[in-house]
């Protein structure tokens, strides 16, 4: 091709860049991937292939970990993290290290990474490494920091970790810059596909000082990744699928491990007729074929205002007929390889058994390789547009009013990330609180950075990683927990009430005092025998009513914190009214001299938390974009609750009004024991101008109502504080819709301020670039 023709058709000549470097490092480690455990290179077996996915070559084998192998890896973590967690300025120095060692090793990293993953060269080498290495980077700073900004927490232990194959060093990173800073060791498992960057990084972990089994890398498949699930580690964190992670959190079930799950997302892309366009089918490029398409938080599903649709697909086909698919390790290539023959066939599967709407695709090459892809006309229920295709695959539908695209937006029952385009900020700034989802991108996508939480809501998982928030999943208070001593209630032979009058305490729904469904209440004793009254016996059907009033109540979440202030400062000043007549009933039913204290802490609790409710920040993230990101607290959403048993106020106080001042509505609970007091406090709650559905108190047995609440789809995560160990019950049946839990299980402990904060918002990022 002569220069007058290049410019004549401006097409673009190829830019290869060499593999050599990467195969010869190969080569000269006998072409095998394997184990790195306690600081060392364990046998290596060639057990399946680690494949160039747009060649279909060999690149290595790789070594399928085994439960003992695992075993041994989790060994050598436990054995260097006492030692490890002593020197936060030490641990900054190795992770600074590693950073400046990732920087002078980059190129081989990015050439890798594009190797076995199929990614082009370009994303690898401007994008997956840089911010690799700003994520260690940045937590060596925070290991710095950790003893004077951190005083009261402490590492969790042994990490176990495990990664998927999108983004295989960039997970890497994510998962163990973060663990490491905060003084845990960790045993980290790469994707099946793609574990050929992480024997690099086990290299660079030597020449950085990494102390021997600090950092252990083990190889393999699911059953490794199952074998490390089930070890013996003081937390797992995921990164992956959806229908996996639902299989981890019922394995950790009852296990007392910290879990944290980042999985799967149906992410929407919203355009409003003011936006940009040209910069907006820009963005559009990224959202979705950056990566082919295989990003958790790639933006799927394409919401377009009804009058600038029929413009904006046209100036959208226009620029995919320009994207250019092809080599990977060619620089001018904007598509590369899908990940492997498997998931080409799940994403040619899936869009050959759609029949509705028009598909526009370009041309590919042969091989593993999917054209970009785009699907217009859909309804919001139409399969493509509710299930992850994770690939290449645009689905489009039209919107008219801002309401109509908040409403098919949050149409899903994922929440990971939101676009949202247009060149009105207020407009901007007033959708996306309204987005479900842990992170939104203001005319922009894609903007990652390790000072900014990443993480989604609903079954997109919980927790995040990435900034401050990141490193509460990696910490614990300090200070040891006590095993639960739980209460006997009194029991009596004598049925004989105490006055003729009824006794019967019903059960708080809706902001009334509600019958229970079954019918059925219990006795209530004291030590001598003496009947104080009767407590409903609530069941499934009264949660179920419990919860719609819940949500009955969603304006209290979007109330102002001054006004929920003045709730939480009224409930205590009339609970300080009736103070001696609860102090009473609490000595009354539990035959102790401790009730006039109880009821003074939960006076202070409220007041504590009056306090708080207007007061809980966000944060303005130092992220190096000309922009900014805020970091934005938000309530949970409807919080079921079940109460320690051991004391009948401040057992149902203490969840309560931390919840409450952060936005939430409840469902709790009572004691099981000695529930009068929570039934007593129904009349505090009437007289302190609480909205009906904010608080609903229910009587009953723990046991029975717990499965109920863990698997109801309306309640976004479920506390117990119960003196029965509920835990394994809880965890497991919340898998249906990955909902949050925290669990005592069976252990007591006082837990800081910042704990229930945390445990009674989530945050959203909201990246906000400017500038002209």
């Amino acid at each position: 091709m002569t220069v007058k023709e290049i410019f004549d058709t401006m097409d673009y000549g190829p830019a290869p860049e060499s593999a050599a470097e990467a195969l010869a490092w190969l080569k000269d480690r006998g072409g095998l991937a394997g184990h790195f455990i306690n600081g060392q290179w364990g046998p290596l077996r060639d057990d399946f292939p680690s494949n160039n996915p747009a060649t279909g070559e060999k690149l290595a084998g790789v070594t399928k970990g085994t439960a003992k192998e695992v075993a041994q890896a989790v060994a050598a973590a436990r054995k260097a993290q006492a030692k490890w967690a002593k020197d936060g300025a030490a641990r900054a120095r190795v992770l600074y290290a590693i950073a400046r060692l990732m920087q002078k090793n980059a190129r081989l990293l990015a050439v890798m990474e594009s190797l076995d993953n199929g990614k082009p060269i370009r994303e690898s080498r401007d994008i997956d490494v840089p911010l690799a290495i700003r994520h260690f980077y940045h937590h060596a700073g925070f290991a710095q920091l950790m003893e004077d900004e951190m005083p009261n927490a402490e590492p969790l232990g042994v990490c176990g970790q495990i990664i998927p194959w999108n983004f295989p060093l960039l997970m890497l990173a994510w998962k163990i810059a973060p663990a490491l800073a905060m003084g845990n060791t960790v045993v980290l498992k790469p994707a099946e596909y793609t574990s050929l960057s992480a024997m690099v990084f086990c290299e660079i972990c030597t020449a950085a000082g990494v102390p021997p089994g600090v950092v252990n890398i083990v190889t393999g498949d699911g059953e490794t990744g199952a074998a490390l699930v089930n070890s013996d580690v003081d937390k797992i964190a995921f990164t992956g699928s959806t229908a996996v992670g639902r299989i981890i959190r019922e394995q950790t079930a009852g296990s007392g491990k910290a879990l944290s799950l980042e999985l799967g997302g149906k992410s929407p892309y919203i355009v409003f007729d003011d936006a940009d366009i040209d910069s907006a089918v820009e963005g559009l490029v990224d959202a979705i074929w950056f990566n082919q398409g295989q990003v958790c938080c790639a933006g799927s599903r394409l919401l377009v205002q009804e009058g600038i649709a029929d413009r904006f697909y046209t100036k959208l086909k226009a620029r995919m007929d320009g994207l250019r698919i092809g080599d990977p390790l060619d620089k001018s290539i904007d598509i590369g390889a899908i990940v492997d023959p498997i998931q080409l066939a799940q994403i040619t599967q899936m869009v050959e058994a759609n029949t509705a709407g028009e598909t526009y695709q370009c041309g590919r090459p042969e091989g593993c390789f999917y054209p970009p892809t785009l699907i217009t006309g859909l309804a919001p229920a139409d399969t493509l547009m509710q299930e992850e295709i994770f690939g290449p695959v645009l689905v489009s539908c039209t919107f008219r009013t801002p309401a109509e695209a908040v409403e098919i937006a949050n149409n899903t029952r994922y929440g990971l990330a939101a676009s949202v385009w247009t060149e009105n900020i207020n407009l901007a700034l007033d959708i996306a609180p309204k987005l479900v989802s842990g992170i939104v991108w203001v005319n922009s996508t894609n903007l990652m950075d390790a000072a900014a939480g990443f993480g989604g809501v609903r079954e997109s998982g919980f927790g995040r990683e990435g900034g401050w928030e990141g490193l509460l999943g990696y910490t614990k208070p300090r200070g040891k927990s006590e095993k639960i001593k739980a209460p006997v209630a009194f029991t009596s032979d004598d049925g004989t009430p105490a006055d003729p009058l009824d006794r019967t305490a019903k059960l708080y729904i809706g902001g009334k005092q509600a019958r229970p469904d079954g019918g059925y209440s219990k006795p209530v004793f004291n030590k001598s025998g003496k009947l104080l009254g009767h407590a409903s016996l609530a069941n499934r059907k009264d949660v179920r009513n419990a919860v719609e009033a819940n949500a009955a109540a969603k304006g209290w979440s979007k109330s102002t914190g001054h006004l929920r202030a003045q709730i939480l400062y009224y409930m205590g000043e009339n609970l300080s009214a009736r103070a001696e007549e609860f102090a009473r009933r609490i000595d009354t039913m539990t035959n102790g001299k401790t009730g006039a204290s109880e009821v003074e802490d939960a006076i202070q609790w409220l007041f504590t938390w009056a306090a708080w409710a207007d007061k809980h920040d966000g944060a303005a993230k130092g992220v190096p974009i000309r922009g900014v990101a805020l970091a934005m607290n938000e309530p949970v959403g409807n919080i079921g609750i079940l109460t320690d048993d051991s004391r009948p106020l401040m057992g149902l106080i203490e969840p309560l009004a931390p919840a409450l001042a952060m936005g939430n509505r409840v469902t709790a609970v009572a004691s099981e024991v000695f529930p009068l007091a929570a039934t007593d406090f129904y009349q505090v709650l009437e007289t302190s101008d609480v909205p009906a559905g904010v608080a609903n108190i229910l009587t009953g047995s723990h046991a029975e109502l717990a499965p109920h609440m863990a698997a109801h789809n309306n309640l976004d995560a479920v506390w117990s504080f119960s003196t029965t160990d509920l835990a394994q019950e809880i965890e497991a049946k919340s898998t249906g819709d990955l909902k949050r839990t925290w669990v005592n299980n069976g252990q007591s402990r006082a837990w800081p301020s910042a704990i229930w904060r945390a445990q009674s918002t989530e945050i959203k990022t909201i990246w906000i670039p400017y500038g002209e």
